[in-house]
């Protein structure tokens, strides 16, 4: 049987405006080197593969960001990518003449500009910039070149340059969610601080010690690209209205402390967290996702139905990330039929269970399982607190709303996030 490979890509690339002439993104390759050398001393299930960009190999024949897309196509279309580590840096910028010289061809053999016209007087030109397309989210979103993958693992980097942790954060948060990244390891040129950066919001690794926190990124991609997603099918439908009678007046009431309190932080204009009911044993209501909870009278909720793990039909609207969790809590606990889930900080001395995140990715069936298995009873409710990530509480829908409140303020600091820093 074939090995799934791992594909490690560095260097810098270039964009060519005449024969002699290049704007360019420096990068030697040595992060890229380095991560193979981890990759390959970590375990023998995958082939690991090293592309380097000419600049960082003269024998390369990767050179221009252009070649860098067609090459990524290749690997999106290779069925044994698994993983890969786009640690290239890549040109930001398209460039082009302005002026008189708007029609004038660029590139590697567009010929060479003179400095001085005719008559030995200097030559000024006007060069416009534009922002490139983004090869990095053609891994898993896709383009006009390839419809993109979701079962590959996408681990992308983000530089940042005497940034504070704060901006650190919410830049390399902000490519991970535009890209649909499953890491980011966030680096700041200038005070070498290194952060790996999840979906859940969370950060891990927070270091100036450069090689721990590559090894800390390696041994978290192999862990969580292993994990097993049933994606959702979209089909036409409307929102739940929050005030349905369908809702469960319990979960209502308690999401709309949550709210009030500030559990539900908006990020990149949305929350993360979740929430649902089961209806039956097929059919649940369930938060929407990269929507905003602050506005549940205009969000709603969505139905969704399954006749098992690996299919569910979602009606007007993506679900929440965390809905195999859900389903999953409720079919081991039977007793129970809604599930509330935020990102804030236990407070000290809290009795309830802390279970690891670190290894498994939001959505994911092994991530539901951990949730379950982690459940504690405390009076007429369950709860586990995942670590880096928050809690789960999960009861029936004839509790007293009040008992639910009084726990969550008892045992978490509403006003705190979660493994993660707080950003607009």
């Amino acid at each position: 049987m074939t090995n799934k490979i791992v594909h490690v890509i560095g260097g810098g690339t270039r964009f060519h405006i005449d024969s002699h002439l290049y704007l360019g993104s420096k990068a030697a390759g040595n992060t890229a080197k380095r991560l193979v050398e981890l990759c390959r001393a970590h375990d023998k299930t995958m082939d690991v593969e090293l592309t380097l960009t000419r600049m960082a190999d003269p024998k390369s024949t990767i050179d221009t960001n252009e070649d860098l897309k067609d090459f990524a196509v290749k690997l999106i279309d290779d069925k044994r990518t698994k993983i890969v580590f786009f640690n290239a840096a890549v040109v930001d910028f398209d460039a082009k003449f302005r002026g008189v010289l708007t029609n004038w061809p660029m590139g590697k053999f567009a010929g060479r500009l003179r400095t001085k016209d005719p008559q030995g007087a200097p030559l000024t030109y006007d060069i416009g910039l534009a922002p490139s397309e983004k090869i990095v989210k053609l891994f898993r979103q896709g383009g006009k070149d390839t419809l993109g993958r979701k079962d590959i693992f996408l681990v992308a980097f983000k530089q940042t340059y005497a940034a504070t942790p704060e901006e650190q954060y919410r830049q390399g948060l902000d490519m991970l969610k535009s890209v649909s990244a499953n890491l980011v390891l966030a680096n700041d040129a200038e005070n070498r601080r290194n952060m790996i950066i999840v979906p859940e919001e969370a950060t891990y690794a927070v270091t100036e010690d450069r090689d721990a926190a590559l090894r800390e990124l390696v041994e978290m991609a192999y862990l969580r690209s292993h994990l097993t997603f049933t994606r959702s099918t979209v089909v036409a439908g409307e929102p739940v209205p929050w005030e349905s009678d369908l809702v469960p007046s319990a979960l209502r009431t308690i999401v709309d402390h949550c709210i009030a309190r500030g559990a539900y932080k908006r990020v990149r204009g949305v929350t993360a967290g979740h929430f649902a009911a089961k209806l039956d044993e097929t059919t649940f209501l369930t938060s929407r996702r990269k929507t905003d909870f602050n506005d549940m009278k205009h969000v709603g909720l969505v139905k969704i139905q399954t006749d098992g793990p690996d299919s569910v039909l979602a009606y007007g609207g993506k679900p929440s990330v965390g809905g195999q969790s859900q389903r999953i809590v409720f079919t081991e606990h039977p007793d129970a039929d809604c599930i509330v889930h935020f990102h804030c900080e236990m407070k000290e001395g809290s009795a309830i269970p802390t279970v690891s995140q670190r290894e498994y990715e939001c959505g994911s069936h092994e991530c539901g399982r951990n949730t379950s298995a982690g459940l504690a009873r405390f009076g007429n409710l369950l709860a586990v607190y995942l670590d880096h990530h928050g809690p789960n509480i999960v009861f029936n829908k004839s509790i007293d709303p009040k008992e639910v409140i009084d726990f969550i303020e008892a045992n978490f600091d509403l006003d705190t996030k979660t493994g993660g820093y707080q950003v607009a």
